[in-house]
C-alpha cells in the first residue's frame, strides 16, 4: 500500500520521531524514504540587503557592496546547506541500517511552499509529518507548517502528535468511518497497516439522533468488520452516540489507540479538498498521531486490496 514515504525533517522531536514511525512502517511495506529538508537562504540575503545601510562607509560603494553580497550568499547557502545535509545524513543512515532506498531533498524557500510544491510534483504515497516543528510556540496544537501542508494537498498524511508511540509502543488502530467514500479509504488504509504492522483496528462510528443517515452506520460496521475478516485483520467495531467530537474525543482519550486514521473530508466534503471540520479537529486534539487518508474507497465494488494498490 505505502511504497513511498516522504518524510520533512527540521531535527525537532516531532520531525525525528516521524523518522522513527516512517522507518517502522517503511520496513513493514518494504517502502523506500525520502527525506526533505526546506532551509531560506534567499531570506537571508533580503536581510542582508535591508542591513547595509549599516555596514561602515568604505563598504557601500555599489562595486564592494556586490562583492559582500556574493561572499555573503555563497556563505549562507554553502552553510544553510551542509546543516540540511547533517539532518538527512542521520535518516540516510538509519535507512541504510534497515535495508531501506533512501533519497534525500534539499530547498530553498518558504516551508510550506517547498513542500507543497513538490508533493504535487512528485506525488508520494505517505507523508509523515511532525505536528509542530522547531519553531513550535508554547501551547501549540498544530504548527503553521503542518496545517497549512494539510489544507494545501490531498494524498496520505500521518500527523506526528504522540511523541511516546514509537513502531514498538503498543496499541491499536482506530479508524473512524461515517459513510462517506473519504472515510472507507481511511478504514482501508487502517485494515492495511494493521495486516502489515500485526496491530489490531477498531472501527469507530457515532450516531447522531438528528441526523437521519446516521441510521446506516450500523450497517457499514458490519460491512467494516466483513471488509477485516476478509483482509485477515483482527479487528473489532464500536458504534458511540452523541456529537462526533464529544464521543471521539471521550473515546481516544480513554482507548489511547496508538494510530487514529481518519478521512480527510466526511459526507458533504468535496474529494481533494481541505479537511473537514472533524479531521481538522482529530489533526488538533487526539491524544494519539493522526493519519489523514486522502484515498477513496467504495466497500461494494471493491476489496480492500483494490485500495491499498
Amino acid at each position: 500500500m505505502y511504497r513511498t514515504l516522504h518524510v520533512p525533517v527540521d531535527n525537532s522531536d516531532h520531525s525525528n520521531a516521524a523518522i522513527d514511525l516512517a522507518l517502522g512502517i517503511g520496513k513493514a511495506f518494504g517502502a523506500s524514504l525520502i527525506g526533505s529538508h526546506v532551509y531560506a537562504a534567499k531570506l537571508h540575503d533580503v536581510r542582508f540587503k535591508q542591513m547595509e545601510f549599516t555596514l561602515p562607509d568604505e563598504y557601500k560603494e555599489e562595486e564592494e557592496l556586490e562583492k559582500q553580497r556574493k561572499i555573503h550568499d555563497a556563505l549562507i547557502a554553502r552553510g544553510l546547506h551542509l546543516i540540511s545535509d547533517s539532518y538527512l545524513d542521520q535518516m540516510e543512515t538509519r535507512c541504510n541500517e534497515q535495508g531501506l532506498a533512501f533519497e534525500r531533498r534539499h530547498f530553498d524557500g518558504r516551508n510550506f511552499e517547498a513542500l507543497v510544491n513538490d508533493l504535487r510534483s512528485s506525488p508520494c504515497d505517505l507523508v509523515v509529518l511532525g505536528a509542530l516543528g522547531m519553531g513550535a510556540v508554547k501551547d501549540s496544537l498544530v504548527g503553521s507548517v503542518c496545517e497549512r501542508v494539510l489544507r494545501r494537498t490531498s494524498g496520505d498524511t500521518l500527523v506526528v502528535r504522540d511523541l511516546e508511540a514509537t513502531p514498538a509502543t503498543p496499541g491499536r488502530i482506530v479508524a473512524t468511518l461515517d459513510g462517506s467514500p473519504a472515510s472507507w479509504g481511511g478504514v482501508a488504509a487502517a485494515l492495511a497497516l494493521g495486516k502489515a504492522l500485526s496491530r489490531e483496528v477498531e472501527v469507530v462510528a457515532v450516531a447522531d439522533a438528528s441526523r437521519p443517515e446516521d441510521a446506516l452506520l450500523a450497517s457499514h460496521l458490519s460491512v467494516a468488520a466483513d471488509l477485516a475478516r476478509r483482509e485477515g485483520v483482527e479487528a473489532t467495531t464500536t458504534l458511540l452516540s452523541g456529537s462526533v467530537r464529544a464521543a471521539l474525543s471521550a473515546h481516544l482519550a480513554a482507548q489511547r489507540p496508538w494510530l487514529v486514521v481518519a478521512g480527510r473530508t466526511g459526507l458533504d466534503g468535496v474529494a481533494g479538498g481541505e479537511p473537514g471540520s472533524t479531521a481538522e479537529y482529530l489533526v488538533r486534539h487526539s491524544p494519539s498521531n493522526v493519519l489523514l487518508a486522502g484515498r477513496t474507497f467504495d466497500p461494494a465494488t471493491a476489496s480492500s486490496a483494490d485500495a491499498a494498490a
